[in-house]
């Protein structure tokens, strides 16, 4: 029994500085990490490469416009929940920009305002393209407190980040929802905001709490009002792709190529006794190619305590009549189509007089035709019948 006590002794201590051993050896480590000896690309300013943070940006229209911002040399940030992006659409990216320092992706909710501040606090942001939203204008009749939470509450926790760590540009995605009904058309950027819907509703709420911020900040503002998005990257890399269980509430064009492909029976034409020309309601489509290219534009003019206000669109408006027709052509199915009462929160008509973008950012729209956009949109979907999970 007199040699069971040391050899316990001996165990423990044994025991102990291997404890002590391998804390040592983990600090090291960590100690010597990228981490801790230097700051990544992302955060640290570095001279003639600007870092844009694009909030939303495994979304439709987010990731087009990072494939954009990465194909002008920008650095890029995507902040995304995934509740209405895709991370397939992110792996895309990172796939055609694999080098250091070029696209990191953050998976965070907008609505966290403490990981929001974090995450400004680890990255050197130069600009912020804020597209992060919830956006279908049925759903937000139907859950109209989703859309404040999601898009007016959200910009607010985007726009604190924003100023408390001085970020110099702001680009603001926003819609011609927030003009309502206009009594004159085409839509001027001085047309009166009037929204009818809760999705248009939260966006001048959210318009509105940036331009009173910007009254006394040096930030450039740049908020862009845009119209109906269709088509898809013109080479094929990415596309549009809305989660199953929002088909109902998603765009005309989804619903097309969706009869187009079988998965659903036809087409829902809602509403046909409107004032236009056959009834059905008339709106401004815009090429997402021409979108991102606004933005870009919008993020290269952007000036130092001012703000600009531009409408994006075409400044021409196409049916829902002639979008179907179109689809058809475009898909070569002859698609079954029913017609169907309105459905609350639409208007008539809209589309954009787009003089002032043309005149101070010398942008107009260069793919115009309907058809041909339609076009370059179902081959991705012929080829991505699955969305992002077919790649």
């Amino acid at each position: 029994m007199e040699y069971l006590e040391p050899k316990r002794k001996s165990n423990v201590m044994g025991k102990l500085i291997l404890v002590v051993s391998l804390t040592a050896l983990c600090i090291i480590m960590l100690k010597h990490a990228p981490s801790f000896t230097s700051p990544t690309a992302f955060s640290r300013s570095e001279e003639g490469v600007t870092h844009v943070l694009v909030t939303g940006g495994a979304g439709y229209i987010g990731s087009h416009a990072a494939l954009r911002l990465l194909k002008d040399s920008y650095r890029v940030t995507i902040l995304d929940n995934l509740s209405r992006g895709n991370l397939g659409a992110v792996k895309v990216l990172q796939g055609l920009f694999p080098e250091a320092g070029r696209l990191q992706f953050i998976y965070a909710d907008l609505g966290d305002a403490k990981a929001v501040d974090k995450i400004f606090s680890e990255n050197a942001f130069d600009a912020v393209m804020h597209f992060a939203a919830v956006a279908y204008v049925g759903e937000s009749t139907l859950d109209p407190l989703k859309y404040y939470h999601n898009i007016t509450s959200n910009t607010l926790v985007v726009l604190e980040a924003v100023a408390r760590h001085k970020v110099k540009k702001l680009i603001y995605s926003s819609t011609c929802a927030t003009y309502g009904e206009p009594d004159k058309m085409p839509i001027v950027e001085v047309t009166p905001q009037v929204p009818i819907n809760p999705y248009g509703k939260a966006k001048k709420m959210a318009e509105d709490m940036i331009l009173d911020f910007s009254k006394n900040s040096d930030m450039a503002v740049m908020i862009l009002r845009y119209f109906n998005v269709i088509g898809s990257d013109p080479e094929g890399r990415l596309g549009e792709a809305p989660k199953p269980e929002l088909r109902e509430h998603g765009r005309i064009s989804g619903a097309c190529f969706d009869a187009a492909r079988g998965v659903i029976p036809g087409l829902q034409v809602k509403g046909t006794d409107y004032k236009t020309g056959d009834g059905t309601c008339v709106r401004d489509y815009i090429d997402v190619t021409d979108l991102v290219d606004a933005h870009v534009k919008a993020l290269e003019k952007a000036k130092p305590r001012n703000v600009g206000i531009y409408n994006v669109g075409t400044g021409k408006g196409r049916s829902v009549k002639e979008f179907v027709e179109a689809c058809k052509k475009a898909t070569g199915v002859d698609i079954k189509v029913d017609f169907l009462p309105r459905r609350p929160g639409d208007y008539a008509e809209v589309y954009s007089d787009p003089a002032k973008i043309l005149r101070d950012l010398n942008w107009s729209a260069r793919y115009t035709n309907l058809q041909e956009s339609l076009e370059v949109a179902w081959k991705w979907q012929k080829t991505h019948p699955h969305g992002y999970a077919s790649s």
